[in-house]
């Protein structure tokens, strides 16, 4: 199983602690955020992970060589950053013979069950699935609405109008037939670019798990203070 991890953000929001750090090896009480989706990658039976790359990416390139995950590790670098979309067209190939496989958002720290989502990703039978959750500040985030067999119907990143709270997640599988709809440009997001074009044909699955999205300085400090760690294999 593959999986693409989304590191390659500049965490403006998060300065001055990115100033000198990239934000993927920000420490969530002790361990940089990017090992701690190695691990849960790990646990969940994904074996090769794609990394996009660019702010401080010697950093990056050193931690991913000195490595103990068990994970596979391909890092890619951007010179110039492609988008998140942007980074699935220019890495296709590493993926385009898979049955399914992960796209995560390197910037949220989460313990996810990755392989019960998974599962209701083949049970539907779907280009994509991904995972949601509930917010408060909708018109902040990329908002979905589902229908009652969990069939997304309608997708807007950042709306000033929005018709749900039920949130993006960053946490994405998808069939090599997303690729169809990345556009040929760079830079190309996910958000904006692609899942608005899987309306119909994308799931969705509520997620409860501990779920944070690290983009600002308040989040990071909330982040030491509640993160409850990973489950111990098997626990759910």
């Amino acid at each position: 199983m593959k999986a693409f991890l989304l590191a390659a953000g500049l965490g403006t929001r998060l300065k001055p602690l990115t100033d000198h750090t990239p934000k993927c090896l920000l420490p969530i009480q002790g361990t940089p955020l990017l090992g701690i989706w190695l691990e849960l990658c790990k646990q969940h039976g994904i074996t090769e992970v794609l990394i996009n790359a660019h702010s401080h990416v010697d950093q990056v390139k050193n931690y991913v060589a000195g490595s103990r995950s068990g994970v596979s590790i391909r890092l890619s670098e951007e010179a110039t950053l492609l988008g998140s979309a942007g980074t699935l067209r220019a890495n296709a190939d590493w993926a385009a013979r898979e049955r399914d496989f992960f796209v995560l958002y390197g910037d949220v720290l989460t313990n996810v069950d990755l392989t019960r989502l998974l599962a209701f990703h083949r049970a539907r039978k779907v280009i994509a699935t991904i995972g949601v959750y509930e917010v408060t500040n909708p018109t902040q985030c990329g908002i979905v609405t589902v229908d009652d067999a969990g069939i997304v119907r309608d997708f807007v990143e950042k709306p000033a109008n929005p018709t749900s709270n039920l949130a993006f997640t960053g946490v994405l599988i998808a069939t090599p037939a997303i690729f169809n709809s990345v556009p040929h440009k760079f830079p190309a997001d996910i958000g904006f670019d692609v899942l608005p074009k899987l309306i119909g044909r994308m799931a969705a699955v509520k997620v409860s798990d501990y779920l944070l999205d690290i983009g600002t300085a308040e989040k990071y400090e909330h982040a030491q203070a509640t993160w409850p760690g990973l489950r111990p294999v098997g626990v759910r």
